[in-house]
């Protein structure tokens, strides 16, 4: 019949060798709409062939800590309640398995191993050159500190353990960790534009920014609450999917778009910030060419590293903007019809060693100076062979006051 629905009574049992009995995981009565087309007319000559039917969601399961599972399905059929008597006659049933397979498995967990320490000890590091100054942490040094703990929240490999306890919840705390990062990832990408843009009178406070950063907040709590109606519910029934009801489908694709949405809509806005600190820094190099030889070089060389670092920032935010709505995408593949979208390990350990170098670099590169530097040092020439420490950076970072960029643009931006 045109819009069947199909009735199964499944259940999952698993047991660790081949003697003991099977133990039931799960139990649960499930209804999936059928989507099939018969490839020749409805006539007495074509009786006996089979109709080609689409994927259905199954099941999902977060850990396979056993070493053997057992899969029950039965097509109850009761004529009086209209249950599975206009589907037809049931000649076979194909199973497709997804799993993560063994050399990602291998390279993940090592990258994770390998990762955690090294972030962990480079915001030991960042933060206690930030304890050592004589004045409170300025609000982009709190803000890349937060973004090292998400980073580090991340990389802690508690995947080994899902190896031998059976942690069905491990997909949803990684949902979890991820949208923790992606909120705090594009929350300091805001703030650090917003940090350098010379002309902003409202800096060093997070209350001027609360209209850009409230609605990640939103977004990231909608995702959330999307998240826990799927990954949620399969805690206790993983045959459960949220795809299998038309207003289901419509509201998790409804959830993806605008989250995609918006997404385009922070880069555009990202990058049109980037573009406004591109433009000041230029109106601020026209007072370069009165500035002695040396000290013109030096200037021109900070305003070449921060641009440099402006663009790594606008590339890393492409780069996740992109993973995120093909890893949504690409999650539920099967859902698009005969659209495939396959996306290699690659990708997924590119990004995230993209991350975590980025994360590293920003604390290496924004750790405060613990070098004093006077009056006539900021003010007069400067030798290119001085061998100062100098940050890159517009807020204070230094026990006597502002950094030598922070002053060049308030100086001008006063005039």
């Amino acid at each position: 019949e045109e819009n069947a629905e199909i009735t199964m009574d499944v259940s999952l049992a698993y047991r660790d060798n081949m003697v003991d009995d099977w133990k039931e995981i799960a139990h649960a009565i499930e209804i999936r709409k059928l989507k099939c087309t018969f490839g020749s007319p409805k006539t007495l000559e074509s009786e006996g062939r089979h109709y080609d039917c689409d994927f259905l969601p199954f099941m999902e399961i977060g850990s396979v800590a056993h070493k053997y599972y057992l899969i029950n399905i039965r097509l109850p059929v009761n004529e009086r309640k209209g249950i599975n008597v206009g589907i037809g006659e049931i000649k076979d049933i194909r199973l497709v398995g997804i799993h993560q397979n063994g050399g990602f498995t291998k390279v993940w967990f090592a990258m994770k191993t390998f990762l955690t320490p090294s972030i962990l000890i480079i915001m030991v590091w960042y933060w206690r050159r930030i304890t050592l100054m004589t004045r409170a942490p300025v609000l982009l040094e709190k803000v890349i500190f937060a973004l090292g703990i998400s980073m580090t929240f991340i990389n802690i490999p508690v995947e080994w353990f899902s190896i031998g306890f059976d942690w069905t919840w491990m997909l949803l705390f990684g949902d979890i960790r991820q949208g923790i990062f992606y909120a705090m990832l594009l929350s300091f990408w805001i703030i650090f534009c917003g940090e350098h843009m010379m002309d902003q009178n409202e800096r060093n406070r997070l209350s001027g920014y609360w209209k850009q950063v409230g609605p990640i907040a939103v977004g990231s709590f909608c995702l959330f609450i999307f998240d826990m109606c799927e990954r949620g519910v399969q805690l206790k029934n993983p045959f459960y999917s949220i795809w299998t009801t038309e207003v289901g489908t419509e509201l998790a694709m409804a959830f993806i778009i605008v989250a995609g949405i918006c997404l385009c809509l922070y880069f555009l806005f990202l990058c049109f910030m980037v573009f406004q600190v591109f433009r000041n820094i230029s109106g601020k190099q026209s007072s370069l060419p009165a500035m002695s030889k040396a000290r013109r070089l030096h200037y021109e060389g900070l305003i070449f590293r921060f641009k440099f670092l402006m663009l790594i920032t606008l590339a890393c935010a492409a780069m996740t903007v992109i993973f995120f709505i093909v890893s949504q995408v690409t999650e539920g593949h099967w859902k698009w019809g005969d659209i495939t979208i396959q996306v290699n390990s690659a990708f997924f350990t590119g990004i995230y060693g993209m991350w975590n170098l980025y994360v590293f670099a920003l604390m290496f590169l924004y750790a405060p100076s613990h070098k004093n530097y006077g009056e006539d040092q900021s003010n007069g020439d400067l030798g290119v062979s001085s061998g100062e420490e100098l940050q890159l950076t517009t807020t204070i970072t230094h026990v006597d006051g502002p950094t030598e960029v922070y002053k060049l643009a308030r100086k001008v931006a006063q005039e």
